[in-house]
């Protein structure tokens, strides 16, 4: 947490591949949450110019700020490879493993980047299709502790588009949500996960930094949900350090 200021949070809403209709409501409900309780100041981008730690104010005396400026990047629903080129990648790598700095993934922040490897590994992989496309998905709370979904109840049920994973395990995350794996349709060829185990929502950590990512949030209806909504209000408030919650990974938990 910032000592003695408020936080500062980029939001960027950069899409090169498919541009979902909800990129505008969940940048506005960081720049909300964060305006309404005043614990953050947000600056929204549609670029990703401030992903530097080089002075952009210079030579011309631009007000630009950089990555040094900021306590904690959002990418809600990016896609595809951002225009970023070699050094703001280092500069971003940098940013949250070595500075220490958060970074919360919304929905298609899973969909971004293939080409980078280091993305990958930061957030913990990449989307491989959505077998169900928008459907009452069947969740599972998985460590009702974390403080971004301990408001759910055990079990629930949200009309959402949940990605699957590739390149990704639970063993290097802290799985919190996933889907109740005993009430999907799997006479589907989109599902190509063998073991069946479709993370929701995980925390880890990349170095010093925090990294927290769900799939929920591609309807522009799901940010007028007050669960939706406190889940990413409390995913930014722990990227930041203001609370505390798990980063270790564990086995599956026993499905209902």
């Amino acid at each position: 947490m910032p000592p003695n200021r408020q936080a500062h949070v980029l939001v960027i809403g950069e899409t090169k591949g498919w541009e979902h209709d909800s990129v505008p409501d969940a940048m506005a409900a960081i720049y909300r949450l964060g305006h309404d309780t005043g614990l953050w100041e947000t600056t929204i981008r549609t670029d990703t110019e401030l992903i530097t730690k080089k002075d952009l104010n210079q030579p011309r005396g631009l007000n630009r700020k950089n990555l040094n400026y900021f306590d904690a990047l959002v990418f809600a629903s990016t896609t595809a490879e951002l225009d970023m080129d070699d050094s703001q990648k280092a500069d971003m790598i940098s940013f949250i493993k070595d500075d220490g700095k958060g970074f919360v993934g919304i929905h298609a922040a899973l969909d971004t980047f293939y080409k980078w490897p280091e993305y990958g590994e930061m957030i913990g992989g990449w989307f491989n299709e959505h077998p169900w496309s928008t459907f009452n998905a069947p969740i599972v709370v998985e460590d009702p502790n974390f403080p971004a979904v301990r408001h759910f109840p055990h079990e629930f049920v949200k009309r959402d588009e949940i990605y699957q994973a590739k390149d990704w395990s639970r063993d290097k995350v802290n799985v919190l949500l996933s889907l109740d794996s005993s009430k999907l349709d799997y006479n589907n060829p989109r599902v190509h996960r063998t073991d069946h185990d479709f993370a929701v929502a995980w925390s880890k950590m990349y170095g010093k930094g925090r990294v927290f990512y769900s799939t929920l949030g591609h309807t522009k209806e799901s940010w007028d949900d007050p669960d939706i909504s406190k889940m990413y209000f409390e995913a930014v408030k722990w990227v930041l350090g203001m609370t505390e919650g798990s980063t270790t990974s564990h086995a599956r938990v026993q499905q209902p």
